[in-house]
C-alpha cells in the first residue's frame, strides 16, 4: 500500500474561448491560472495582479464611530486603557499594533494577554478584576471576547468599559459593551468579512487616523504587523486580506521592525525576499512558540523591541522554544495518533489524555486531519476541565457543532474549520457521545476523500527550464497566496524517477529527481519521506513551482503537494 491516504485529483475547467480572448496579453497557461482565480477580463486582471481592491470604509463597520469616540475621550482626559489580546500571532501582532497607535496619540496604555496555561482563551473575570485594581478606565480587546457576554457584565460591574474587536463568530449573545466590532455581526455593513483580528485593529487605527490625524505617522506604517498576523492566521486571502499583506511584505522587506529582522536571522529567512509562505511556516510557528510553551509575552517583546542585542536574544529564545515545541509535538502526535486510530471508521476522532500539554493539542489536531481526512478534536485532561483544539474538513462546521453543545461547555469559539474549548472532565464522555452523533449525521453518506484541484494539466516534455523560469516569474504575480487565493498547482504524468532519499532531521522529507524524457527536475515532497521505501519506478506528481537559491545559483524546481504511482 502507498504510505499515505489516497487523495483524489481534479483538474479545473478549461478557460472558455471568449475568456480566453479577453486576456490575450498573456500566455495561455498564465491565462488559465487566472480565470481559475476568477479573473476574465483585462480590468479585473490588472486588479488582481496589482491586489487593489476598492478602499472600504473602517466605519462601515458597526460601532466603529463609538469605538473611536471612547478611544479619544480617554486620550484627551489622561484615563489608563488596557489593551487586552491573545496568544497566537494574530492576537499578539493585534496588540503590539493597537499598542503602539495608542501610544502615537499619547494615551496611557498598557497590555495584557493571558496566560494560555494559567488562564485560558478570552476575556477572564480575574484579569478584569486586577486591571480595575490597577486603574484601567477602558479595555480594548483585540481577536477576542465576541463571546464572552458574563466577562463583559463583569468588566461593566467593576466600572471598567469595554471596546471588543474580534474576527470570531460571535454568539446568540452580543457583550454588552461601548463597542463591538465584528464583521461577522449580523447587519455589519463592512463588505469583507474575513478580515483577521489584527486586520480589525488596524482598521481601528485607520478609523482614528481619519478622525484624529497625528503628523509624521500614517496607518500604513503598521502594514508589517498585519502581514504577520494575517497569513499566520490562515485567514482568507482574497480582496482587502490579500492586499493588505502585498503591502505589508514590502514593509518587512525593508526591514524597519528590528524583532522581525532578528528574528528573520535566527530563522534563516532572507528577509528581502520574504514571501507569505515563509510566514507561514518560518517566522509564524517562532512567534507562535512562546504562547504554545510558556508566555506571549516573549513574542510581543520580540515585536516591539528597538535594541538590537535584546532583539537578538529574544529571536534566539523563540528559535529555541520553536525547537522544543517541534519535538514536544512529535511526540504528542505518536500518541493522539494511537488513540485515534482505536477509532477507525468514525466520523469525528478524539484524542485526549492527561499528559498531554493544552498549547500543542491544535498542532496533532491539524496532523490528525491531514492524514485521516476526519474532524479532530484533541485535548489537554487538566484535573477538573479539559482544554483541547480542534481541526476540522470543510463538510463539516466544528464550530456550528459545538454551538449546539454549548450547554456542556465552559467556553468555546471559532471558525468553520478550526475551533476551541473547555470543558469539564465529567461532561467529556457526554461531548463526545454528541459531537459523534453530529458528525454521523451530517458526513452520513458523503465520500470523505480529500480532493486536490490542479490549474492544469501541463506536458513537461513541451516545457524548457527558461519557460519554466518565465512562468515561475508570472506566478508570483499571484502573491501573497494561502487560503481561498492558492498557489498555482499542476499535474504531470508518467515521469521517471531517477533519484530519490529521505532528507531532513527525521528523514521525513522526500528529495527526488524525476525526468521527462528530456529534462531531469529536481523536486522536494514535504512530510513525505516514507514514499523513499517504496518508490515507484514513474510516478504523476501534483506540484508547485518555485524559486530554489543555493550557493548563490537559483533555479526552478517542483515543489510535490501530492504523488502516485504513474497512471
Amino acid at each position: 500500500m502507498p504510505p499515505y491516504q489516497t487523495k483524489r485529483w481534479t483538474v479545473r475547467e478549461p478557460i472558455p474561448s471568449e475568456a480566453s480572448a479577453a486576456l490575450a496579453a498573456y500566455p495561455p497557461l498564465f491565462r488559465q491560472v487566472l480565470f481559475n482565480r476568477g479573473v476574465t477580463s483585462p480590468e479585473s486582471a490588472d486588479s488582481y495582479l496589482n491586489a487593489r481592491p476598492l478602499p472600504s470604509n473602517p466605519f462601515n463597520l458597526l460601532d466603529m464611530y463609538e469605538a473611536v469616540e471612547r478611544i479619544l475621550w480617554a486620550a484627551d482626559n489622561r484615563e489608563k486603557v488596557a489593551v487586552y489580546g491573545d496568544y497566537d500571532v494574530d492576537g499578539v501582532t493585534a496588540t503590539a499594533l493597537l499598542y503602539e497607535v495608542l501610544q502615537a496619540y499619547q494615551v496611557d496604555v498598557q497590555i495584557h494577554i493571558p496566560n494560555r496555561f494559567e488562564e485560558g482563551y478570552g476575556l477572564n473575570n480575574e484579569a478584569l478584576t486586577q486591571l480595575a485594581k490597577e486603574g484601567v478606565d477602558l479595555v480594548i480587546t483585540v481577536d477576542c471576547g465576541i463571546r464572552s457576554p458574563l466577562e463583559a457584565e463583569h468588566a461593566s460591574g467593576l466600572g471598567i468599559d469595554l471596546i471588543i474587536s474580534d474576527h470570531h463568530h460571535p454568539g446568540p449573545q452580543l457583550p454588552l459593551a461601548k463597542a463591538v466590532i465584528c464583521p461577522k455581526r449580523d447587519g455589519d455593513a463592512y463588505p469583507d468579512k474575513d478580515l483577521s483580528g489584527v486586520g480589525l485593529a488596524y482598521k481601528i487605527a485607520q478609523a482614528l487616523m481619519e478622525k484624529r490625524p497625528l503628523p509624521n505617522k500614517k496607518t500604513e506604517d503598521w502594514l508589517d504587523l498585519v502581514a504577520l498576523g494575517t497569513v499566520a492566521d490562515v485567514v482568507p486571502l482574497r480582496g482587502e486580506n490579500r492586499a493588505l499583506v502585498r503591502a505589508g511584505l514590502e514593509k518587512l522587506r525593508q526591514g524597519r521592525r528590528q524583532g522581525v529582522v532578528s528574528l528573520a536571522g535566527a530563522a534563516g529567512v532572507k528577509l528581502h525576499i520574504l514571501s507569505a509562505g515563509d510566514i507561514g511556516f518560518m517566522l509564524g510557528p517562532r512567534l507562535n512558540a512562546a504562547g504554545r510553551l510558556e508566555s506571549a509575552m516573549a513574542a510581543l517583546d520580540l515585536l516591539l523591541a528597538e535594541d538590537v542585542e535584546a532583539a537578538g536574544r529574544l529571536a534566539q529564545n523563540l528559535d529555541n522554544q520553536n525547537r522544543e515545541r517541534q519535538k514536544q509535538t512529535r511526540e504528542l502526535q505518536e500518541k493522539a495518533t494511537e488513540l485515534a486510530q482505536k477509532l477507525a471508521g468514525a466520523d469525528i476522532l478524539f484524542a485526549f489524555s492527561e499528559e498531554f500539554k493544552s498549547g500543542i493539542v491544535g498542532l496533532a489536531a491539524s496532523r490528525l486531519v491531514e492524514t485521516f481526512y476526519r474532524p479532530a478534536i484533541v485535548g489537554a485532561i487538566e484535573g477538573e476541565t479539559a482544554r483541547a483544539s480542534c481541526r476540522s474538513i470543510p463538510e463539516f462546521h466544528i464550530t456550528h457543532a459545538l454551538d449546539e453543545c454549548k450547554d456542556l461547555l465552559v467556553r468555546h469559539g471559532g471558525h468553520s474549520v478550526a475551533a476551541g474549548f473547555t470543558v469539564r472532565t465529567e461532561h467529556l464522555p457526554e461531548l463526545q457521545r454528541r459531537l459523534a452523533e453530529l458528525a454521523a449525521e451530517q458526513l452520513n453518506g458523503k465520500e470523505l476523500v480529500p480532493t486536490l484541484r490542479a490549474d492544469a494539466e501541463v506536458d513537461l516534455r513541451q516545457m524548457s527550464m527558461n519557460e519554466a523560469a518565465q512562468l515561475l516569474q508570472q506566478l508570483e504575480f499571484l502573491q501573497p497566496t494561502g487560503q481561498e487565493n492558492p498557489e498555482a498547482t499542476f499535474i504531470s504524468r508518467r515521469l521517471r524517477v531517477v533519484g530519490a532519499r529521505a532528507v531532513g532531521a527525521d528523514k521525513q522529507h522526500l528529495k527526488i529527481s524525476v525526468n521527462d524524457g528530456r529534462i531531469t527536475w529536481d523536486a522536494i515532497a514535504f512530510r513525505q519521506g516514507k514514499w523513499v521505501d517504496e518508490m515507484p519506478a514513474a510516478v504523476d506528481l501534483f506540484y508547485s513551482f518555485e524559486r530554489n537559491e543555493f550557493n548563490g545559483v537559483v533555479t526552478t524546481q517542483l515543489n510535490v503537494r501530492d504523488l502516485k504511482p504513474a497512471s
